[in-house]
């Protein structure tokens, strides 16, 4: 079986004042270097890593057909989703003292996204500044997506 393989690296931001937030992924599929980005309002951090990692797959959806997917992030919070997922559902995205999760909206969508694709989930360490080449990609990232967050509250 000869399957397409995208690496996608991304980041989100947060101003958590003003609770703008930016987020950003850099996607690699058939030899082509993709950057897709935006901005959020009302938002936080967490939300910000989630959307990067929805609407990397959403664009992927949209574009590539049946490619295993290799998402390259910083984010312990979404790293960590694939390992709890089914105790999430099992709980309805209920906490222990009986709250709705945060973010349970996004959460859940990326649930179903993992479950309908094939991924992959690689933790990369925050804001390197070494050489490897998956580290430059992550900086690249968070740098896109910090300097949305800065053009956003700039322009407030």
């Amino acid at each position: 079986m000869n399957q397409n393989i995208i690496n996608i690296y991304t980041d989100g931001s947060c101003h958590t004042q003003l609770n703008i937030g930016g987020w950003a992924a850099i996607i690699f599929a058939t030899n082509s270097k993709i950057i897709i980005k935006g901005e959020e309002k009302k938002t936080t951090h967490n939300r910000m890593e989630l959307f990067a990692v929805i609407k990397a797959i959403e664009f992927v959806d949209e574009n590539y057909k049946n490619a295993f997917l290799i998402i390259h992030t910083d984010s312990q919070y979404v790293f960590r989703i694939p390992e709890r997922m089914e105790k999430l559902q099992k709980n309805n995205f209920i906490t222990k003292k009986g709250n709705v999760l945060h973010n349970n909206d996004l959460i859940e969508l990326l649930i179903k996204q993992i479950e309908s694709h094939k991924i992959e989930f690689v933790k990369v360490k925050a804001h390197q500044k070494t050489e490897p080449e998956n580290l430059n990609y992550n900086t690249e990232v968070d740098i896109l997506a910090r300097q949305i967050v800065r053009d956003a509250v700039n322009h407030n």
